[in-house]
């Protein structure tokens, strides 16, 4: 016999679903050591509650891309139909949107991402922003210009550094800080996506603007093939180009970090910006193999950045990026 409604009890509204914070943090700890090398090693320099943060962010971002693609921490991707696709951003949105109301997920990663939410006010539609990038992938979205480009790397990674900067308490009316934390994560994705070229072709996807393709008589499918190497890596320089263009604006945010913030970010930004800058400087040959930072040049640069840090006085680029936050936040029907 079914118990009246009366009676039923409502599920109630915790941070996290109610789990443990010291269980997701611990769970998230081990999806970033997992999951990318070079941020976990990077913030291990923030201090210890922007840390924890940080990994609980990640844990979210990770899963929603592994859900996203039908994969674990990166890897082959799984079944790519576009029914399954879309089926996969629905149950992403659906548990992000229960996060968010603070209701249990049966999710670490989610349950992380309502914890977050509860102790650093970031928002569903900063999540939303995110999630966009994943729906672009399903639906087999290419970027036809360089706006276009831009517009990805800022859902599937400016928006996540504009996610960060609440992580390490800036100021919600500070605009320009935010409009900085954008741009560091919009270089690091154009970073990803000059090293990943081959990977990505062999996944069925290309974010090499064709407009850029098209000058070099190449075609997505077409352009990662050994013979149109040289006319790939020729596109290369451009792309990084932006890359240095929005990571050295990302520099001017820094001044106004607590330390071991600044010191942790510029450290992020110093490995992931010789990641780009090692792909532009192999040519043709970029993709021969994977290009990685190995942990002696991480020392390397975390050192440099120690010393940036402790100085911190961020030189005035030479020409402040010309796609900006304002420009890039999603309009409706993109």
């Amino acid at each position: 016999m079914l118990a009246p409604s009366r009676v039923i009890r409502s599920t109630p509204q915790q941070a996290g679903g109610g789990r443990d914070r010291a269980v997701l943090v611990q769970k998230a700890r081990q999806s970033i050591a997992k999951g990318s090398r070079s941020f976990a090693f990077a913030s291990r320099l923030f201090d210890r509650d922007t840390r924890e943060r940080a990994w609980l962010l990640y844990a979210w971002c990770r899963r929603c891309d592994d859900i996203a693609d039908a994969q674990d921490h990166g890897g082959a991707l799984g079944e790519q139909s576009e029914k399954q696709a879309t089926d996969r951003i629905k149950a992403i949105r659906a548990l992000t949107d229960r996060a968010f109301e603070g209701l249990p997920t049966a999710d670490l990663a989610f349950d992380a991402i309502g914890q977050l939410n509860t102790e650093s006010g970031i928002t569903r539609e900063m999540a939303e922003h995110v999630i966009g990038g994943f729906a672009l992938d399903a639906r087999e979205w290419r970027p036809r210009t360089e706006g276009d480009l831009m517009r990805y790397c800022y859902h599937v990674a400016g928006a996540v550094g504009v996610m960060m900067a609440y992580v390490m308490r800036v100021d919600p009316k500070d605009g320009g800080m935010f409009d900085r934390a954008c741009d560091l994560g919009l270089a690091f994705q154009l970073a990803n996506i000059s090293r990943d070229i081959v990977e990505d072709d062999a996944a069925g996807r290309c974010y090499i603007p064709t407009e850029w393709l098209a000058e070099r008589d190449l075609t997505p499918g077409q352009h990662t093939k050994p013979g149109n190497r040289f006319e790939l890596a020729a596109i290369i320089p451009r792309l990084i180009d932006l890359m240095e263009t929005h990571e050295a604006a990302a520099r001017l945010g820094t001044k106004h970090l607590r330390f071991r913030q600044r010191w942790a970010v510029l450290s992020a930004a110093r490995i992931y910006g010789a990641i780009g800058r090692k792909v532009r400087d192999r040519g043709q040959l970029a993709w021969h193999s994977r290009v990685v930072i190995g942990p002696l040049a991480k020392t390397g640069h975390v050192i440099a950045a120690l010393f940036e840090a402790l100085v911190n006085s961020p030189p005035t680029p030479e020409h402040m990026p010309r796609w900006t936050r304002s420009e890039l936040v999603p309009v409706k029907g993109w």
